[in-house]
């Protein structure tokens, strides 16, 4: 199976929203993050990376398909509370790159779309002037009960690429879990690279 990899902007990065809200919503189903999406929400998430000229938004395509996506934005630019979780770091908040989501789904992974998605957010961070480049993992229980027995955290290959668990440097957001009526905080945990 051959993926092709774009970064898309303009009206392609408007076009393609609808779609990633999609693909969030169909991989965030999945532990760890066992999100309740919705499209309304989806909207309103994503609006600002259409919004901001820095957003970079790769597609991963089969075809003319849309498969998986990965975002990156300005820190400083994602949602409140985000750069306040640097406040006790020496970090330039202003010169930092947020890796936000990388969906794909199922059937394609395992193939190289992981290390393509964070190589272009990467080089377009670098083209950007910025000079860490950070990302956020779900901090969950390790006896929820909704792990899978077979889960096989990421921690691995984020560490290969370089990347590091910013000790404290946590942030809070809410979302609805799978069958739960209203939204609740969830901690995340940044990582980061120094380019």
């Amino acid at each position: 199976m051959t993926l092709e990899f774009r970064r898309l902007s303009g009206a392609a990065l408007n076009d393609a929203i609808p779609a990633v809200a999609a693909l969030r919503i169909a991989v965030f189903r999945d532990w760890p993050y066992l999100y309740e999406g919705d499209l309304e929400y989806e909207a309103e998430y994503l609006a600002p990376y259409a919004q901001n000229p820095l957003t970079v938004l790769i597609g991963a395509f089969e075809g003319a398909r849309l498969v998986g996506a990965s975002t990156a934005m300005p820190l400083t630019a994602h949602a409140d509370g985000f750069a306040s979780a640097f406040v006790q770091t020496d970090i330039d908040v202003s010169k930092v790159s947020y890796c936000a989501e990388s969906v794909l789904l199922p059937q394609f992974r395992g193939h190289g779309a992981g290390h393509a998605f964070f190589d272009l957010r990467e080089a377009a961070a670098r083209q950007d002037g910025f000079d860490t480049c950070v990302f956020c993992s779900v901090i969950r229980p390790a006896d929820h009960p909704l792990r899978p027995t077979d889960y096989r955290p990421l921690d691995g290959f984020w560490r290969a690429r370089g990347y590091r668990p910013l000790p404290g440097v946590v942030a809070t957001f809410n979302w609805k879990d799978l069958g739960a009526a209203d939204e609740t905080p969830k901690q995340l945990q940044f990582w980061a690279r120094d380019l």
